[in-house]
């Protein structure tokens, strides 16, 4: 029986998924683009690793799994939990290291001592994680059961023997010496234990007090060895059969010591470690984020929200962040935004999904308070231009991306309309809007239609007019706010792009 099997590699167990066995999801959501969670994601990809990037695409399944993961991100925002995962993050990758130097050395015993040192590392992160937790009073469910499980295998008759059995290799292996001498065109290689550490060279200097040539530790992750010390290997091999006996057989052994477990573990962290490692970067700067709350008997709404990837960016340009707040009261179910163009209308609407998104992650969101209800799914449909490789015109392409969309009838989703039929005479976009509306009303779902056709906030109940805010001088202030369309900001902005207004024109003609 191989030392690494034992009873705790049964393990089923999750820090993301309430259900362990949940199958992952490999394609992206439409809605990342559109909402630009994309580019948040890509930034967190290029310090934490690709694989990251799957995790954000495991949507929870019921409010109480988000609620679940929320739980365990508000124990790893705390100092101590935060600190002493990124030295466990950091720990591994010693591990990780080894390991690739296993990969590079090519004689067998070469690659066993490399699997012996890369145990004792795993070993040494795992225990100094369980000391660190141990110390924090955690309050989540997920991760103080993962530390009862990590305490389970530490303590574990398996990991034990393995543990015992590396540590002690590596005592003798630190005190294994051999002794060259050349003498009259012959060599003769001497095989010692002796207590202490330090460089070949100074050990030989003071066993033979004569200056020595260089020699390299022929364990060390060179892919080939030289004769010399391919020979002294062979030799060394000889003289201590059962030592390296040993070795290899313990090597063979252990070969998948890895817990399943914690293989999953390791990966999963990197979920909420690299968002709560982007938070604290943002918030250095003075941007807020907030834990929401998930009161579904409470109105949805949020005070001081912005646009996550437009935060990101602006710490490199001179882009201002406008935040804004929301609400929706009883009985409301989706926004319909009208305003000029460039005045904040889809950035607030990709904030409003972001903070969906977010929240239902279980994750901080980016605003000074949250309220957000659990939807199950989002979907978004944002306006595209003419596609010229499949000769469709706009509104062709709008709704056959919009069909499938409608066709799917997906419950009490959040949606998220941006320009749609705008190449539609008024009349018809009117109709086509209303349609669509209601569709997504009837079943259950709220959301928010930006559009610049005003008479779709009127005749349907649950439906709120919000616009687009500007100043006495008709610049926009990115603001949003409730009330009935005002057009006289979009006409007048036209008006003045054209030189249409009267003095333009009387001054042209």
């Amino acid at each position: 029986m191989a030392i690494s099997s034992d009873k705790t590699d049964n393990y089923g167990f999750s820090i993301l998924d309430m259900d362990p066995n949940k199958a992952n999801i490999e394609e992206i959501p439409a809605f990342y683009r559109d909402l630009n969670l994309d580019q948040v994601i890509e930034k967190l990809t290029l310090r934490w690793g690709r694989e990251v990037a799957g995790f954000f695409r495991s949507y929870p399944d019921s409010p109480e799994e988000a609620a679940y993961r929320r739980a365990i991100y508000g124990d790893i925002k705390k100092e101590a939990v935060y600190e002493a995962l990124l030295s466990f993050i950091e720990d591994l990758n010693k591990t990780e290291s080894l390991r690739r130097e296993k990969e590079k050395v090519m004689a067998p015993i070469q690659k066993a001592v490399w699997h012996v040192r890369e145990i004792g590392a795993y070993c040494e992160a795992y225990e100094a994680l369980e000391s660190r937790l141990s110390s924090i009073e955690l309050s989540s469910a997920g991760l103080n059961t993962f530390l009862n499980i990590l305490r389970d295998i530490l303590d574990s008759g398996g990991y034990r023997k393995m543990k015992e059995r590396s540590d002690a290799l590596m005592r003798k292996i630190r005190k294994l010496r051999f002794v060259i001498i050349y003498d009259k065109d012959r060599m003769q290689v001497e095989v010692k234990e002796l207590e202490g550490e330090g460089a070949y060279e100074e050990m030989l200097k003071r066993e033979r007090n004569k200056e020595i040539r260089h020699l390299q530790n022929p364990f060390r992750a060179d892919s080939m060895l030289n004769e010399i010390e391919a020979a002294c290997l062979e030799i060394v091999l000889k003289k201590k059969p059962d030592f390296f006996n040993d070795i290899m057989s313990t090597a063979e052994e252990t070969a998948d010591y890895e817990k399943p477990v914690l293989k999953r573990f390791e990966k999963e962290i990197i979920f909420y470690i690299s968002f709560c490692s982007m938070q604290r970067e943002l918030m250095k700067e003075g941007l807020v984020f907030s834990t929401p709350k998930s009161d579904m008997t409470g109105r949805m709404e949020a005070t001081g929200l912005y646009d996550l990837a437009l935060a990101q960016t602006s710490l490199y340009t001179d882009k201002e962040v406008v935040s804004n707040d929301f609400y929706y009261d009883e009985g409301e179910r989706f926004f319909v935004l009208t305003g000029p163009n460039q005045g904040g209308k889809t950035t607030f609407a990709r904030s409003l999904g972001q903070l969906v998104f977010l929240s239902n992650m279980g994750l901080d969101v980016p605003a000074s308070s949250a309220n957000v209800w659990f939807f199950p799914n989002i979907q978004t449909h944002f306006s595209v231009e003419e596609s010229v490789e499949t000769g469709k015109g706009k509104l062709k392409e709008e709704l056959t991306r919009l069909s499938p969309m409608m066709g799917e009838n997906r419950k009490g989703t959040f949606v998220i309309i941006n320009e749609l039929f705008t190449t539609a005479a008024n009349y018809d976009a009117q109709i086509m809007g209303k349609t669509v509306l209601s569709h997504f009303i009837d079943l259950g779902c709220m959301g928010i239609y930006v559009t610049h056709i005003a008479e779709l906030s009127e005749g349907r109940e649950g439906i709120v007019s919000l616009r687009a805010g500007f100043d006495e001088n008709k610049t926009p202030t990115f603001k949003i706010l409730r009330g009935a369309p005002d057009d006289s900001a979009c006409a007048e902005k036209v008006v003045s792009k054209y030189r249409l207004s009267y003095d333009q024109l009387k001054e042209r003609l």
